[in-house]
């Protein structure tokens, strides 16, 4: 894939079991060639899990992309007149994420830079990260399946004996994903198996 003269939204939600996923397709992105802008979420800003600190999140997301991070919907505004992403990607975007961007509500800047895109009629791509996905949230998921310039990451269950309503993207697949709905298509097959059997 050639991602020079691009520029990729990267928009990050609270699912941080997901975040050591997606980094390395970040840095994919940036050895490609894109000029990757970060975007996160409050969550992702202000919380420190098992998983990691935000202090060592974020350093990361600016050490790898070399651009400052948007944190609030004030810095995220300007992405839709300025027309700046070619592609924005939310990965991983949890189950808050998708139900707020089904109901159309802008509370948070990874929401504004969604609206900023669909404003201007450019992709977005959704790695989906929800353990509601197939329970309150199928509904939401449902609508976006559906709606204008919206993509998917692949997409499956993750733990169906465990957590059977919980759905994961397959993370490895974000550039693909990316790259396919730049050109106007949906990355097959979008429903898979996140994980395979012993």
């Amino acid at each position: 894939m050639n991602w020079h003269g691009k520029t990729v939204g990267y928009a990050i939600t609270g699912s941080h079991c997901t975040f050591a996923e997606v980094m390395p397709q970040i840095k994919r992105f940036v050895y490609e060639g894109a000029n990757v802008v970060p975007i996160v979420s409050a969550s992702v800003l202000g919380t420190d899990t098992r998983f990691g600190t935000s202090e060592n999140w974020l350093k990361q997301l600016k050490d790898i992309t070399g651009n400052d991070i948007i944190s609030t919907i004030v810095e995220a505004e300007p992405l839709g007149p300025s027309k700046r992403l070619d592609v924005l990607t939310i990965a991983p975007c949890t189950g808050n994420t998708t139900s707020k961007l089904a109901n159309a509500m802008t509370d948070g800047p990874v929401l504004m830079a969604a609206k900023c895109q669909m404003r201007n009629g450019r992709p977005i791509v959704l790695a989906i990260s929800t353990n509601d996905g197939l329970g309150l949230n199928a509904a939401n998921i449902a609508k976006l399946l559906v709606t204008k310039n919206i993509y998917f990451v692949p997409f499956g269950q993750d733990n169906p004996e465990q957590k059977p309503n919980s759905l994961v993207a397959r993370m490895e697949l974000i550039p693909e994903a990316c790259y396919a709905a730049l050109h106007g298509s949906q990355l097959q097959p979008m429903i898979i198996e996140r994980f395979h059997s012993a």
